[in-house]
């Protein structure tokens, strides 16, 4: 038996209770993930391979062996049902998924085999805003984004990591004016941030002499202050990113007119109220999305389709944003219709 590889023991198993049920040594069931998460973790076709020479339909030796392997597999798991024709639908305990982490540990590596094709790959993740320290809802993005890198490299891929630095915009204006008015003994802007850390920043800026009208800088060296501190935080809890990268550069370098000239170039703009569109609709989008305001600021969007393509300008061929819960991948064919 495989010791290394837990999916492999799990269908061993599997086969060796639809060999012992059904007499049959030749008997090879499969144990394939579900096309639908409601459909357990994994499903075997054991109960129709053995139909034939049982002479019983499917669903009921798959009712018989639910029982087998349920005593076979034990606390390992939650339940076993019975679905369609006769497919035996595994629903995996926890505890098997605690033992499986353990075991792989214990061992040092994990039974991941090398992609067929590597591609160089961009995980985007945490990117909190740099206006207060990360919070534990930043912990679990960080956990998932790295375990992500991980198996990326492990399995052979090329893969960098990076913290989108949002250091522009009303936030960090908004940010400077509060370590300000800490600096003077005063309160906060409406908007402006209230944390115990504001008047940590305020003293250190005092200390190094900073004017609380300068605004500017203390825009500047604030964020760099946050940025120190939030990648303390990530150190410690066992994540290093390759790089932060700054909003504020691609205003600086001109890579958001840029963006949005390519867009235009392309057809995917229209122009409406005096402000810019993108077609995010054409796409798959429920509505169109603002890129610059009629104001003649760019949005936070304008600013994002910039940075994306700056990544692809790096050469990735695909990029992975860690949003909160949700994950989206761009397609290798993305770069071609952007």
């Amino acid at each position: 038996m495989n010791q290394t590889d837990p999916v492999t023991r799990l269908q061993e198993t599997i086969t060796q209770v639809a060999r012992a049920f059904s007499g049959d040594e030749s008997v090879e069931p499969s144990l394939e993930v579900p096309p639908k998460a409601e459909l357990g973790d994994y499903s075997s076709n054991a109960a129709m391979l053995m139909a034939r020479s049982l002479g019983h339909p499917p669903r009921e030796i798959a009712a018989d062996l639910v029982v087998e392997v349920t005593t076979e597999l034990g606390d390992a798991v939650e339940r076993i049902e019975v679905a369609g024709p006769g497919f035996i639908n595994i629903f995996l305990a926890d505890s098997w998924y605690r033992g499986v982490v353990s075991d792989l540990t214990a061992e040092g590596s994990a039974p991941v085999p090398p992609v067929a094709a590597p591609e160089q790959i961009l995980v985007e993740f945490v990117s909190a805003n740099p206006t207060g320290p990360l919070t534990a809802a930043s912990g679990r993005h960080a956990a998932y984004g790295d375990a992500l890198t991980r198996l990326f490299k492990a399995t052979g891929n090329s893969v960098g990591t990076e913290y989108y630095v949002n250091d522009g915009g009303s936030q960090v204006e908004n940010f400077a004016a509060s370590v300000s008015a800490r600096m003077t003994g005063g309160e906060p802007p409406e908007n402006g941030y209230q944390g115990a850390y504001v008047n940590d920043l305020a003293a250190k800026a005092t200390e190094l002499r900073i004017e609380p009208t300068d605004l500017e800088r203390l825009a500047t060296d604030g964020v760099e202050w946050m940025v120190d501190g939030i990648r303390a935080s990530l150190v410690r809890f066992g994540v290093e990113m390759d790089d932060f990268f700054s909003e504020r550069s691609l205003y600086e370098e001109g890579l958001v007119g840029r963006g949005l000239d390519r867009l235009k170039a392309a057809g995917h703009t229209f122009e409406e109220e005096g402000a810019v569109w993108l077609r995010t609709t054409d796409f798959g989008d429920d509505k169109d999305r603002v890129l610059v305001r009629s104001d003649g600021e760019p949005t936070y969007f304008g600013a994002d389709v910039a940075y994306h393509a700056d990544k692809i300008e790096r050469g990735y061929s695909r990029l992975i944003d860690v949003w909160g819960p949700i994950t989206t991948a761009t397609s290798p064919a993305w770069p071609q219709r952007f």
